[in-house]
Formats: structure tokens, sequence, C-alpha cells
């Protein structure tokens, strides 16, 4: 029987019922149960992006997706976050393979450096999912074992049966997968909506589900992305007019920024273009890649003549052109970040229209709105969601969602792929529906649900904490460095240079003190200079001579100093040379 409630007091019983999590106290798993199926989410759960998860049968692992969070303002210096794979890095002969819903960077920026620890662990996934895949391995040397699959397919990995399914998103080409063991039947959704009127007239199989249904799913994991946003998300399509009308007012060149990887809405940029007489340059290694691997595959419909290459843009008056370009996020490296600090080969000037052609990732409201305002002090038109109709997303809002679970009627559910927030409101639609209560788990990234004899619980925690790319180090920057980074950011750096009598302790010379970034003039320290010959004179009467004790002295006398006279905290780094 299922679950019902009552209008009005649904809500405290969930609160009240949920079973999940947080459990601070969770400790590793114990060993699986025989004939069990283990859930491992190593990212996805609690934040936007890192998407993974890993299935366990019989000893034997399925990955489904490998993808990459991108950093935010308080992690300076870091490239691209990883899920940490520690948890499997020892079991890696284990690894049937991994499964790709979609070819978007938070679900495969991730999969060349889990291949870099294994290189033959095959990828399955759709046609341009594998393309785009095996592009970016390409650049590290990397050839993959793959085997590609399409909506309807069922190929046995292991002991994980899985069927495709066909999804609805923003890139073509998105799965889900249904994966059946002798535990029972998983179903993941990947990214998904269920748009009634796609570009590519490839609809989300609602049928299929309905199929599922029947046969019994056992646990849903589902896109929780737009779990709080009711009603229905709009259709791509409606996008086309809201362009045309910014391509028929724009007086010089239009410059769009979206997503390297999001075909549908490039689409409609070239479509847009081709009617008003423009041509298209695609900016940005990535963007020229992922476009031009969609054109060859069919699934980018390019007119001919209609795409140029950049350097040819100068030929053309700028009523003529359009550049399409990464960016839309804010990220400071992006063609268009670069753009907005006039430090870009093409220099955008009064009159220009930008179009932000993509969603507002959550954590990069700030990045995005100073690019915006440095777009803005130029003279540029910019059009973004905020003012016009030119995003709508690729994940299914409320009302989609209920009517999801309508359709599947899972016997356990866990949310995926968002924000606490957004966990929390897919499993309050679950719960609506009539999901029992105590077979609905909301996770975090690292624990562990088993499903046991029909029913999903959470049985451990494994470590699942990010992992930082840094240039060409991976994992070598850990979070004391980014605080130090933070540090030296916000606060700058004092040097302080003292040369003592190694026997005596006694200084011979210094201290000398320079600063960067403090904003503390380097005169200012004559106020300090007796602060700290004092401190060390005391020391050597004392006997300390030990140059680390005489650098913990000099950082505790300035930085005192410096937080009484300032209120500042800078990074202090003393030297101490022994003659």
């Amino acid at each position: 029987m299922r679950a019902t409630c009552r209008t009005g007091t649904w809500r405290a019983w969930f609160e009240e019922s949920l079973l999940s999590h947080p459990h601070p106290e969770l400790g590793p798993p114990p060993p699986l149960p025989e004939g069990g199926l283990r859930v491992t989410p190593l990212g996805g759960l609690g934040e936007i992006g890192r998407n993974m998860t890993v299935f366990e049968y019989g000893g034997r692992l399925l990955i489904v997706d490998c993808g990459v969070l991108f950093p935010e303002e308080e992690q300076p210096g870091v490239d691209l976050i990883l899920p940490d794979f520690s948890s499997i890095r020892d079991r890696l002969d284990d690894i049937e393979g991994i499964v790709l819903t979609h070819g978007h960077e938070d679900h495969i920026g991730g999969v060349p450096f889990l291949l870099r620890e294994k290189p033959d662990i095959p990828l399955i996934g759709s046609k341009l999912t594998l393309a785009l895949i095996e592009a970016k391995l390409q650049e590290h040397r990397i050839r993959p074992y793959t085997l590609e699959v399409a909506e309807g397919n069922r190929e046995r990995i292991g002991p994980f049966d899985c069927e495709f399914i066909a999804v609805n998103h923003s890139i073509p080409d998105a799965l889900a997968v249904a994966i059946r063991t002798p535990a029972g039947m998983v179903v993941h959704t990947g990214d998904f909506k269920m748009d009634q009127l796609p570009l590519d007239n490839r609809l989300t199989d609602l049928h299929a589900f309905a199929r599922l249904s029947e046969e019994g799913i056992d646990l849903l994991l589902t896109d929780s992305t737009n779990a709080e946003v009711p009603g229905f998300t709009p259709h791509e399509r409606d996008i086309s007019n809201v362009l045309r009308q910014v391509f028929a007012g724009a007086r010089k060149r239009i410059i769009v920024a979206s997503f390297a990887s999001h075909v549908h809405r490039i689409q409609q940029i070239l479509d847009a273009a081709h009617e008003y007489g423009r041509r298209v340059a695609f900016v940005g290694r990535s963007m020229v890649r992922n476009m031009g691997i969609a054109r060859d595959l069919g699934y980018l419909k390019v007119p001919p003549g209609l795409v140029v290459d950049v350097k040819s843009l100068d030929d053309l008056p700028d009523h003529e052109v359009v550049l399409v370009c990464t960016g839309s996020q804010g990220e400071p490296m992006a063609a268009l970040s670069r753009m907005a600090n006039r430090d870009h080969q093409i220099r955008i000037v009064d009159g220009d229209t930008v179009i932000l052609a993509s969603s507002l990732i959550p954590g990069n409201e700030n990045a995005v709105y100073r690019v915006i305002n440095g777009l803005t002090r130029w003279g540029v038109n910019v059009v973004h969601k905020g003012n016009a109709k030119v995003h709508v997303s690729g994940h299914a809002s409320a009302g989609e969602l209920l009517y999801f679970y309508n359709i599947c009627r899972p016997r356990n559910l866990m949310p995926v792929h968002g924000e606490w927030r957004h966990l929390r409101a897919n499993a309050e639609l679950g719960a609506l529906t009539g999901v029992p209560h105590d077979r609905i788990v909301i996770a975090e990234d690292g624990v562990v649900v088993d499903m046991v004899e029909g029913k999903a619980k959470i049985s451990g925690k494994v470590q699942a904490g990010y992992v930082y790319v840094d240039g060409l180090s991976v994992g070598d920057v850990g979070e004391p460095a980014l605080k130090d980074r933070k540090i030296l950011g916000d606060e700058g750096i004092i040097s302080v240079f003292v040369v003592v009598d190694s026997s005596t302790g006694k200084i011979t010379g210094g201290p000398h003190i320079q600063a960067r970034g403090s904003g503390i003039e380097d005169s200012a320290f004559a106020g300090v200079v007796p602060k700290i010959n004092d401190a060390l004179e005391r020391s050597a009467q004392d006997g300390v001579v030990e140059p680390h004790q005489l650098q913990q002295l000099i950082r505790r006398t300035l930085g005192k100093w410096v937080s009484d006279t300032y209120r500042r905290r800078p990074m202090i780094l003393p030297v101490v040379v022994e003659v």
C-alpha cells in the first residue's frame, strides 16, 4: 500500500519522518550483504556539478558519470574540482565500465583523470557523448575503449543489465539508464526535462519509463536541479523569437556567450544569424572543437558559408558579424571576461550587443554580474536572463517531476544532482506522490546507500572530499593552501628578514620588513622594529636561539602590532638567518 498524507500536515510529517542525512556519526560501511546493491555518490549531491555515482553488486562496480565542478571565488587558482577517487582507487580492476548520461562537463569532465589511473576502463554512452569525451581524451593522450549505445539498447555490463532510455536535455543524445541486478532495478535519470516541442524532436521516452514502472522500479535516482521551480520548464524553441528581436535591433556586432556543449542553443543562434544575413565565428578552443564535432555528426545544421574563421571577421562590416564564445559564467580566463577587461584580441566597442545565453549556476552570480558591468561600461548592450528570455533550463521543474513520479511509482527514492535545498524539495515532491516516507533517502557525497531485500537505507560513509586541479597538479593543493591564498589575496603578505648570532641569538642584522598587498607602507614599520628588537633581546637572554622559535616570536610580535594598529591580518613570513 502506498503512503498518503493530508494537505496541511504533510510537511510536518515529512520533516519528522524523513529518514536521511546528515548523520555526522557515520563510519565506514560494513561489507555489502550478499545479494545487495550498493550505491555510493562521489559527487553531485549538495552541489551543482562533479556528478559521479558508483554502483556495486557481487564485488563488481559500475560508474555512472564522472564530472567536474568549477571553482568559486574562495578557491583561488583552482582550475577544476574532481570527485575523490580514493574509495575506489584500490578497486579499479573491479570497474566494469563508466556509463555517461550526456556530454556536459559536469558529467564527463573528470573522465580523463580517472582514466589516467586505469586507461582501459570502458566508456559507454551515446554517439555525441562519446565523440565529445574522445576529443577531450586526445588532449590527455588517452585512447579509450568505448561502447556506443542508443535509446532502446540493452547491454550486459558485467553483472549489470543496462537499458538506455531517451531523455530530453539541453544537449542532444542524453540518456537515462535502468540498471537491473538480482537485487532489483535502479533507474538513474541523468539530467532531464520533458520538453514536448524539442528542437530535435527527441522526446523524453515516458512510454519506456511507464514500462519500467510496470516491471517495478526498486530505486529511482532523479535530477533535482529545478525541484523548487513550480510548473513546467518552458520549451527551448520559445527562445527563437526573442533572439530574432535582438538580432533585428542590433546595430553592430553580436557576441553570444554559451556553454561550449549547448548544441540546441547554438543552433538557434545560427538560424537567427542566417535569417539576418550575418556570418558566425566560434571563439575559444572548446567551442570550436565541440561545434565541429556536432556539425560533423549531424547534430548541428550549418548552412553553407555561414560559419567562418574568426580571422576573416576583419573583412566584414560589424552589422554582419556574430561571435559565439564561452564565458557565460563569468570565468576569469574565458573569452567574454577577457573582452570585458579589454584583454582579448577582439575589442568590444560602444554599440555591440552581448547575449548571455545560459543559466546562472549558483555561486557564480558575483562573477557574472562583474562581467555584465564591465561590458556595460564600454557601451555594450547586454542581454541576459534577467532582462530577456534568452535561456530556458535543461532540467525538469516541479510539475514535471510530479508527473514523472506518478509514472514511475518507485519503491525507493534518492534525489540526486542538486544543492541541499534542491534535494529536499525533490524528496518532498516524491512524498506527495506517495513514495513511503521510510523509503526516501536524502544523502550527500560519500554517503553509502545499500538496497537489500527491496529497501534502500544508509549504511555508512566513505571519503568524498574535493580534489583540486591546479595547472598540472592534481590533488596536491588542499584546503590549507587555499586558505593561505585567500589570506594573500585579501590581506597581503609581510616579510621580515633578521640575522642572528647562532650561539647567542642576538641580532646582528635587521629586522628588514617589506609588505606587499597589505596596504601598509614600508616606512610605517619603523614603529614596530623596536618591539621586535626587544622581543628578540629578551629571548636571547632566556637562551632561546633555535631559528623556528625565533620566527614564531617575530610572527606573534609583528602580527599583534598590525592587528592593533590596522585591524588587518596579513600573512607574515619571518626569515631568520644564523651566522
